[in-house]
């Protein structure tokens, strides 16, 4: 028997994106914290719908009041200082060009804890299946090569597994968002990138 393995790479346009962001508002009270939270994030929500339309959906990620604390001096205990209240939201969209709308609409809206995008493919079985016949391809050759080297002669496929199918997702620059003081209209840059699927196939040969 020879074994041996391959790796394939296939790269594909995303045509998904999500983006997560929300609210941080800070009082004295709890109580404080979570009204203001609530109003400005019913505000964001209003521009992010409208920038929306029917090019996606909105769910909420995460929400959260927690205290702040203040540290003790001289071996004192920390003290609460206030609240923090926070509400995440994302969206997802499949209209890659409303991407940059959707940021600069909640920057302006008072969005203050953008987490970033991420893009995704809404069907990678074509890329999973491409990237699974090219290893196993690859596979192949490498044992028949490593056959042939050893003067075997090969009689057939023994066996073939299936390894690791990641994937891979392309790096991001941090894009600029721009405030909301800001009197003039800047677009913010979006460089999707391609999303990488990577499999491994082993293939076994029954030699003689």
């Amino acid at each position: 028997m020879v074994r041996a393995s391959g790796e394939a790479t296939v790269s594909v346009k995303p045509d998904r994106a999500r983006i997560t962001f929300g609210i941080v508002t800070q009082a004295p009270t709890a109580e404080a914290a979570a009204a203001q939270n609530a109003a400005q994030t019913t505000q964001m929500l209003t521009a992010i719908k409208h920038a929306l339309g029917s090019g996606g959906e909105i769910r909420t990620s995460g929400y959260s009041v927690s205290p702040n604390y203040q540290s003790g001096k001289n071996g004192m205990p920390r003290k609460i200082a206030g609240y923090s209240s926070n509400n995440s939201l994302e969206v997802t969209i499949d209209d890659l060009q409303l991407v940059s709308k959707i940021l600069d609409a909640s920057a302006q809206a008072g969005a203050n804890n953008i987490n970033g995008v991420s893009f995704t493919v809404r069907d990678d079985q074509p890329a999973r299946s491409r990237a699974l016949a090219e290893a196993a391809a690859k596979a192949r050759d490498s044992a028949e090569a490593i056959a042939k080297a050893l003067n075997l002669r090969v009689l057939g496929v023994a066996a073939a597994e299936t390894g690791d199918v990641a994937n891979v997702r392309p790096q991001y620059r941090n894009a600029f968002i721009p405030s909301m003081a800001q009197t003039v209209e800047v677009s913010t840059p979006i460089e999707m990138g391609n999303i990488e699927v990577t499999a491994t196939d082993i293939v076994t040969l029954e030699v003689q």
